[in-house]
């Protein structure tokens, strides 16, 4: 698939009605919106590779190698590798292999989020944390006329950006549309049946929920191992200067995965949102 906008994933795709599909959102350029299609990587001769994996890079010599074992040369190396979800297993939670369990990062968590919704309308869903993704996709669920309750640890919602005064707006919004919250605790374990479905889902405070289907985010984490070892790592991502330039004068690292000086605040700063992604 070419390149497309992920917020949609997260917005109009997981609506019920006249939801976003491809073409509709594949990458924009310029103020014209002009879809970054196939055909318009043609056009403007830029040769687009799908279905391929770089298996590894070596930046020394300038140099791709893919799963195919094709070595590709480059003058110029742009790193836009993007980042993944962070999964549950990685904090010792096992079961996101289950059915019912879904997360959202790409168009086939998407395509697969929106299937376990269709079956589960009228249910009762679990959403474990209360950041972006999280909180965008409770409100999808609930437009989906499903039962919302929305786990996470911190005191409010969507920590790293509102005060509890912006938050609780937020919440009581939702609480409006009937989500509930549960704050200051983290899932533990889940309860499954015999064909491995999630059926429950089980908290640290001791408290457990009945559920028929379960959303997961919990963060991310950026696509730098190709690059370890090689480049300058700091907070997560791969280094760079103000030309979003890495340690190597060939290699340059845009969006979530870069980490990038910030002038107003005289420190360097790695962020997960899509504008920093398009403006770099």
């Amino acid at each position: 698939v070419a390149p497309y906008e992920r917020p949609t994933l997260s917005k109009k795709f997981l609506h019920p009605e006249s939801p976003a599909r491809l073409p509709s959102f594949h990458t924009c350029v310029g103020a014209n919106e002009e879809l970054l299609t196939p055909t318009w990587y043609e056009e403007h001769g830029i040769e687009l590779v799908l279905g391929t994996r770089v298996e590894s890079v070596d930046v020394g010599q300038k140099t791709l190698l893919t799963a195919s074992g094709e070595t590709i040369r480059y003058e110029t190396l742009i790193i836009a590798t993007g980042a993944k979800a962070l999964k549950l297993e990685e904090f010792g939670v096992k079961g996101s292999e289950a059915e019912n369990v879904c997360y959202l990062r790409d168009l086939a968590d998407a395509d697969r989020l929106v299937n376990v919704m269709q079956s589960c309308t009228g249910g009762n869903a679990v959403v474990i944390g209360g950041g972006y993704i999280a909180m965008e996709c409770g409100a999808s669920l609930v437009t989906n006329k499903i039962n919302v309750t929305m786990v996470f640890p911190e005191a409010h919602c969507m920590p790293r950006l509102f005060t509890p005064k912006i938050a609780s707006y937020y919440e009581d919004y939702y609480q409006s549309k009937g989500v509930k919250f549960i704050r200051g605790t983290i899932l533990s374990s889940f309860e499954f049946d015999s064909n491995g479905k999630v059926t429950a889902v089980n908290l640290r405070d001791g408290s457990q929920i009945p559920v028929d289907m379960v959303v997961v985010g919990i963060g991310i984490r950026p696509n730098t191992s190709l690059f370890e070892g090689q480049l300058t790592m700091e907070k997560g991502g791969i280094k760079v200067n103000g030309k979003l330039q890495t340690s190597n004068d060939s290699v340059y690292a845009v969006g979530d995965v870069a980490v990038f000086p910030v002038d107003l605040c005289g420190r360097i700063r790695r962020l997960e949102h899509v504008d920093s992604a398009r403006k770099t």
